[in-house]
């Protein structure tokens, strides 16, 4: 089986995952529940499941009690997009060819549908405690779920995700010569790297790493979710709008400073190569070995859209 046909066959295990927890559209909250459902099942890569899936069985994971945090990542994923396209924040209609969440539902509705995404993905996390009970022999404790949903939370918080994006929103208002190297990285580790962490580390926390490993799975985490925003900011100048399905050079026009901006196309592309490389590396003498995942991680930081 090529890599390509195995990761279409994981891609569709992991939408069936999320369609299983999403939440019926009943009752008086029936349309921000729509609006939910509407947003999440508008597409995607679905990379941070399917990074959280593979590092639960890098280190052994078998059983399913990480599916509820599989689908937990992408409602938290998903609704950080909900609000980046309302119309306070990036006042995108379209995303992946779809109309915007508030576009169809309403600028009110796309917020509570945000927040709705937000506090349901807790919601569906903490459902991996039910599972206790039924899973026989498995080497699981309130405890560690704690500590997988402890890391949900903390990776896509004020000192994660939205703490980058606070960062990337401010960015804005600054003169150029005020967008320094070190502020740049900062976004892009956070709004960006910090829930790519979260994926991997929940993974091995769940299959039982030890601290050693959790500390790896955080660090190949920071390395594919930098590399990946570079690479991100290298296809803005180099991409086609074929490739990327949106308007390419929107960083220069806009006048946006960017990692390439700074650092040059080239430091950017050695960049991209040394920190995949370094991540592979890092995986490659942990748990029981995952081919799959070291692809997966050269394949996110050398994609063309």
């Amino acid at each position: 089986m090529t890599f390509n046909e195995e990761l279409e066959i994981k891609v569709k295990y992991i939408e069936s995952v999320i369609e299983k927890y999403l939440p019926e559209e009943k009752g008086y909250a029936k349309t921000v529940i729509e609006a939910m459902n509407y947003s999440i099942r508008s597409g995607g890569k679905r990379i941070r499941p399917l990074l959280m899936f593979e590092a639960y069985r890098l280190f052994g994971g078998e059983d399913d009690i990480i599916e509820p945090f599989m689908a937990a990542i992408e409602m938290i994923h998903t609704y950080s997009l909900v609000h980046d396209d309302l119309p306070c924040m990036d006042d995108d209609e379209y995303r992946r060819g779809r109309k915007t969440t508030h576009a169809v539902y309403g600028e009110a509705m796309g917020v509570l549908a945000g927040d709705g995404l937000l506090n349901y993905a807790f919601e569906t996390a903490c459902k991996a405690l039910d599972k206790l009970n039924v899973i026989a022999g498995a080497d699981y404790n309130a405890m560690t779920i704690a500590r997988a949903i402890g890391i949900l939370a903390s990776k896509s918080g004020i000192y994660g995700m939205i703490g980058g994006q606070c960062a990337d929103i401010e960015a804005e208002n600054l003169e150029p010569e005020q967008v320094t190297d070190k502020l740049i990285r900062y976004i892009h580790e956070h709004k960006t790297a910090a829930l790519i962490e979260n994926a991997l580390m929940i993974g091995a926390v769940l299959a039982g790493a030890n601290e050693i490993n959790l500390a790896k799975m955080e660090r190949v985490g920071h390395n594919v979710g930098l590399a990946f925003q570079i690479q991100d900011d290298i296809l803005d100048v180099e991409g086609t709008f074929e490739q990327l399905g949106k308007p390419i050079g929107s960083d220069e026009k806009n006048g946006k400073t960017t990692y390439v901006s700074i650092n040059g196309l080239e430091k950017a592309k050695a960049d991209v190569e040394a920190l995949s490389k370094s991540a592979v590396n890092i995986l490659k003498d942990m748990g029981d070995g995952n081919e799959f995942l070291e692809e997966f991680v050269i394949y996110l930081v050398n994609r063309t859209n």
